[in-house]
């Protein structure tokens, strides 16, 4: 009976606790969150994105938690949770976004600044928006490379004394794994209808036994585990401005890609109005201001002072950086995964 009893208060804890931090998130037993912002794909140490949030909930009162999932994995949620939505905005590489868009998560929106993006880096009925960019590049941990060369180029890559040293996201997941992809396939010239470019490069590169995560792993390029990783620019700036890393930045010698990111309010949003508050401060200078300090390019670039242009490699470095017809990287991305997974695996 004792056992019994204490079985039953024990439960009766579990749940005054629950509840107690549903109410604490803004959650009222009625189901209500009127003080909650949800996002998805929003993770504290990517692009600034912690302070960006805590920003915003300090200017609103508003409680808006980090996300960690990638684009992939926020967009597979939002297409399960269609019918009862639990996220209010989502970030996704841009590659994601038509895609999005077919699935009908997304409502139209357009936030401050809507009218001065370019066509190409928006949905004409405001359903997504990008919200700033980076460019693919080699990271490198000079101290964990050694004696080692550091590489300038895809083909430098290739070389066996980079084995085991090399990593970059599941291109079938991450929104920053398919640009690469993307992009070493343009660099050596191929088309966003004919990957065999790419596929014979990771062919080869492969030998050098690549690992290929899901998640964010700039922690491990920090630490030594991963000492090339094949990333976006304004991860390696981060590391090596803000935690001091020995870390560098390179543009490929044969050329790279743009990577924009977009923004969008997701259909059913159980907050709308929250949601459409967080991308109005997103585009706000505050909001750019912040997103610049995680190195990226912000979709206002007045916001871009003088120290942090400083930062960044020279603009003859980014020349060599292209765009590509991003509705057509989503449209072809579906017959891309499965060629991957059909020779790669996942």
């Amino acid at each position: 009976m004792k056992r019994l009893r204490s079985a039953v208060r024990t439960t009766l804890i579990c749940s005054l606790l629950a509840v107690l931090v549903l109410l604490t998130a803004g959650w009222s037993l009625g189901g209500s969150r009127d003080n909650v912002v949800v996002t998805y794909n929003t993770p504290q140490n990517w692009v600034n994105w912690g302070d960006v949030l805590r920003e915003f909930s300090r200017e609103t009162g508003i409680t808006a938690p980090n996300d960690n999932k990638n684009s992939g994995q926020s967009l597979t949620a939002l297409i399960a949770e269609k019918n009862s939505p639990l996220c209010d905005v989502v970030y996704l590489g841009i590659a994601f976004a038509p895609q999005a868009v077919k699935e009908g998560v997304l409502q139209s929106y357009m936030p401050p600044g809507f009218d001065d993006v370019e066509p190409a880096l928006k949905d004409a009925n405001g359903l997504y928006t990008t919200v700033h960019y980076g460019s693919v590049a080699i990271l490198v941990n000079t101290e964990a490379l050694g004696d080692r060369p550091m590489p300038q180029s895809w083909e430098d890559l290739l070389d066996p004394m980079y084995k085991g040293m090399i990593g970059m996201l599941d291109p079938t997941s991450a929104a920053i794994g398919y640009s690469v992809v993307v992009a070493v396939n343009e660099a050596l010239g191929g088309t966003l209808e004919d990957f065999e470019p790419a596929f014979d490069y990771f062919r080869k590169l492969n030998e050098n036994d690549v690992i290929y995560p899901k998640q964010t792993s700039t922690a491990k390029l920090m630490k030594g585990e991963i000492p090339i990783l094949i990333d976006a620019d304004f991860n390696g700036y981060g590391l090596k401005y803000e935690q001091f890393g020995p870390i560098e930045v390179v543009i490929p010698l044969e050329g790279s890609l743009k990577i924009p990111y977009v923004v969008g309010l997701v259909n059913g949003s159980p907050n709308e109005e929250n949601g459409k508050r967080l991308l109005d401060f997103l585009f706000s200078a505050k909001g750019q201001e912040l997103f610049a300090k995680g190195y990226v390019r912000p979709i206002n670039p007045d916001v871009l002072t003088e120290e942090i242009e400083s930062k960044f490699l020279p603009a003859s470095d980014y020349e060599r950086v292209f765009d590509v017809d991003y509705e057509l990287m989503s449209k072809v991305q579906e017959g891309f995964n499965n060629k991957w997974l059909a020779e790669f695996g996942g």
